[in-house]
């Protein structure tokens, strides 16, 4: 069904939705929704973009339905939903570190308005041009540039008023929620 959409592309609109939504399970709902549409659509696309913007500008819409949704509730990723398993101690505790700070910042990201939340996620995760992003958010250059700016400082005002930054003893950077 889905054979005309490449393979790295479907990996990357994946990437997206899980970065967008947060839960895995709830992100390969939506892929598979974003996938039947792209094939639906695949013959009658006008090429007035490249491929790549199209697709993600239908995942984007569906992300965006998703989260407007009033039954829309945030999940917690289950331990059996992990993509590696756990091994040593100290893997686990850097693990659970690494976990809290990227939950913590999923949840401020998840905070931002839509569209700088999308602005963000498709240029600092998906490394989108500002261009791309202008195509998927239907926008202009510069109100996807403004957008991330925006969206950077927003993300930058509350994670120094909510946190506080440090180095531990091996000089990794951490954080801790401020009190």
């Amino acid at each position: 069904m889905f054979d005309d959409i490449d393979h790295g592309l479907r990996l990357s609109i994946q990437h997206f939705i899980e970065q967008s939504i947060g839960n895995q399970t709830v992100a390969e709902d939506l892929l598979q929704e974003t996938l039947i549409r792209i094939n639906r659509g695949l013959s009658s696309f006008a090429g007035r973009s490249t491929v790549k913007t199209w697709a993600f500008s239908i995942a984007r819409h569906i992300v965006a339905d998703y989260l407007r949704h009033p039954d829309q509730t945030k999940n917690m990723i289950t331990l059996n939903e992990l993509e590696e398993p756990l091994d040593t101690e100290s893997d686990i505790d850097e693990r659970l570190v690494e976990s809290e700070m990227n939950e913590c910042i999923r949840n401020f990201i998840d905070t931002l308005p839509e569209p700088y939340r999308v602005a963000l996620i498709l240029r600092d995760l998906e490394d989108f041009t500002t261009r791309q992003i202008a195509e998927v958010c239907n926008c202009s250059v510069t109100t996807a540039k403004v957008r991330i700016h925006r969206a950077r400082a927003k993300l930058r005002t509350v994670l120094i008023g909510q946190c506080d930054f440090y180095h531990d003893n091996q000089n990794v950077f951490r954080c801790d929620p401020k009190k």
